[in-house]
């Protein structure tokens, strides 16, 4: 992570430390986040300090931290603990720069919700009454249109799923189908030692596109500062070469979009270019409920299920693997999780023109701030750290040489026999002997498919790259066996 992108990922981290660390009043973190908010303009970092500053003052009447959760109850609580001549001049104030804070991040909503419980416990409150009648004009000017602030910023699409639903073969269609003249920016992020969506991506698709390909790490954990700096690297190729029409973010199948998300929230200059439009959840309809009925670790979160909960369309694909019974159960699943968003069926390795498709996921403004905080009341909070099942790892070969067919299909076909059911993933580009061109294949569980694609360039080294996602992989004996398909031992290793 560059050292400008940790600074800035990491400085409410710093700032709730040292408000911490000096065991700061409810009353010196309320004015921190109210010169944040009206000094520096700076709102996700008020969000976090008024959100303390709250919490501090419910644990000094011995209350439970829920005024997020249930602000109105909060409210209740803390006039049956200390009456009202406490709640009005102290806490009131509190909720109302929470309030302002929210409206000014877009969520006028749950702004309003903070106001309408501020003025169930303070009727005669001016201030409140001002403030909600403000939010309301805002809500009725978006139901009608957005405005044209809004429509000047760079749509930006999450592409989430777990592993092997078939995030990159949607990326090749939207490449394919949908992009035209339009200029698409592309950032890929993977789980693993070696970076292989990227050759994945059609070559004569790519060429003109911008792709920032990360791989160090999970882009909801370690890379969110690297998101950050790759958003504004496509800003400012965009600056240089021409306006940028989407960005399009794949995300690794282990990623909790909700961080990905906040990202449009951290940083202001983001923030004024770039809006959300949306989080699209790719779903392989053969696996998604052995994926959904997967036991975690306690404290581990399922990623499949929250992929589902923070979708805004939900792109269900692989139905020609399934038969119909079957299908309706997973709809029926899906439908437990998210009730709200669209479910496009699809399948995407079958079908060969995906236009009608795309448009009903793409330029969609359909991610809303509102509709996320309700889901999860504590969406805006940093700090929150997303565990990863520790037996689910990778495994990364990258090695010059070239394998023989014969003994990788047996090699595969071994693996898949005793090792596919905790193969979440796999996937790879191998020089292959006597094949001009670099053959790719892709795997899931059981299945697995291969094609030769672009040809070898004379001045490329063959060579092989691949990776292993899964529960308890033995790293030695996958590396070992694919040693034994090379046709020589590599003599350079990358």
């Amino acid at each position: 992570m560059s050292g400008f992108a940790n600074s800035m990922m990491s400085r409410v981290k710093e700032m709730m430390d040292k408000l911490t660390n000096a065991a700061t009043s409810w009353k010196d973190l309320a004015a921190a986040a109210e010169a944040a908010l009206k000094v520096d303009n700076d709102y996700f970092m008020a969000i976090q300090i008024i959100n303390k500053a709250i919490d501090e003052y419910g644990a000094s009447l011995g209350l439970e931290s829920i005024s997020m959760r249930d602000p109105k109850k909060f409210l209740e609580a803390v006039r049956q603990k200390a009456g009202d001549a406490k709640v009005v001049p102290e806490l009131v104030p509190l909720f109302l720069t929470r309030s302002e804070v929210l409206s000014n991040l877009g969520a006028n909503k749950r702004a309003k919700l903070e106001l309408d419980a501020v003025i169930s416990v303070a009727p005669d409150h001016e201030r409140a009454k001002e403030l909600r009648q403000e939010t309301e004009e805002v809500m009725a000017m978006e139901g009608k249109s957005y405005t044209q602030q809004e429509d000047a910023k760079i749509p930006a699409t999450v592409l989430t799923g777990f592993l092997g639903s078939g995030k990159t073969t949607l990326l090749n269609h939207i490449l394919r189908d949908w992009k035209g003249d339009k200029r698409i920016a592309i950032i890929e992020n993977e789980f693993g030692e070696v970076g292989i969506d990227d050759a994945l991506v059609t070559k004569a698709l790519k060429e003109e596109e911008t792709i920032i390909e990360m791989n160090n790490g999970c882009i909801c954990c370690t890379v969110r500062g690297d998101l950050v700096e790759g958003l504004k690297k496509i800003l400012k190729s965009g600056r240089a070469d021409g306006r940028v029409d989407h960005i399009l973010i794949e995300t690794t199948g282990l990623a909790d979009p909700a961080p990905v998300a906040q990202t449009f929230f951290v940083d202001d200059y983001i923030q004024a270019r770039i809006r959300l439009d949306g989080i699209v959840t790719v779903v392989d309809a053969k696996h998604i409920i052995q994926h959904l009925d997967d036991e975690k670790p306690e404290g581990v979160e399922n990623e499949a299920i929250e992929q589902l909960a923070f979708s805004d369309r939900i792109l269900l694909n692989k139905i020609d693997l399934v038969d119909a019974p079957y299908l309706s159960q997973v709809e029926e699943r899906i439908r437990a999780i998210n009730s709200f968003a669209p479910i496009v069926k699809t399948s995407l390795n079958v079908t060969t023109n995906l236009e009608s498709t795309i448009k009903g996921i793409l330029g969609i403004r359909a991610f809303s701030l509102d509709k996320v905080l309700d889901m999860d009341s504590e969406f805006l909070k940093d700090g929150q750290e997303h565990q990863h099942d520790e037996s689910v790892t990778s495994i990364g070969i990258d090695l010059v040489g070239e394998v023989d067919e014969g003994k990788l299909n047996a090699w595969l076909g071994d693996i898949l026999k005793n090792k596919g059911v905790d193969i979440f993933r796999m996937k790879g580009v191998l020089a292959v002997q006597g094949s001009d061109s670099k053959f790719v294949f892709q795997g899931i569980h059981m299945l697995f498919s291969g094609i030769p694609q672009d040809e070898w360039k004379p001045s490329e080294t063959r060579g092989c790259k691949l990776v292993f996602i899964g529960r308890n992989l033995d790293r030695a004996e996958i590396e070992g066996g694919f040693r034994n398909c090379l046709v020589k031992r590599p003599h350079v290793e990358k």
